[in-house]
């Protein structure tokens, strides 16, 4: 079991950044891949960036590809999403979960079986 808990949204304008991290508990956070997903009001869910269990591996959406770096530390069980350069189309609920996937799976929603509460990102234009 694996418990996951987001931090770091708030309110920025455009062109500022936001760093969000994701605290897990539990013994086997190296064990998975940790992604960053997206929701904003009256769409589904969408992949947004994601990283392989060691950390070595990345994958981004083409939407944030330049933009935003995920990170991992699995000595304190936390992975980051580093967002710069924001944009109003960014604006939305993002959720952090943990899963067992690897390279273009680590985009499928349904390879994620972990999931956070989300927190919230406004970018004002």
């Amino acid at each position: 079991q694996v418990q996951l808990v987001e931090s770091g949204g708030g309110l920025v304008q455009a062109g500022g950044s936001l760093r969000l991290s994701c605290a897990a508990s539990g013994h086997t956070f190296s064990s998975y891949a940790m992604g960053w997903f997206r929701q904003a009001p009256g769409k589904e869910r969408e992949f947004v960036a994601a990283i392989s269990r060691a950390g070595a591996y990345t994958y981004y959406a083409d939407s944030v590809k330049g933009r935003f770096t995920i990170s991992r530390d699995n000595a304190r069980n936390t992975v980051y999403l580093q967002m710069d350069n924001l944009k109003p189309e960014d604006t939305a609920v993002y959720y952090c979960a943990a899963g067992t996937c690897s390279a273009s799976g680590c985009r499928i929603i349904g390879r994620y079986g972990y999931w956070g509460q989300g927190t919230q990102v406004t970018v004002s234009s």
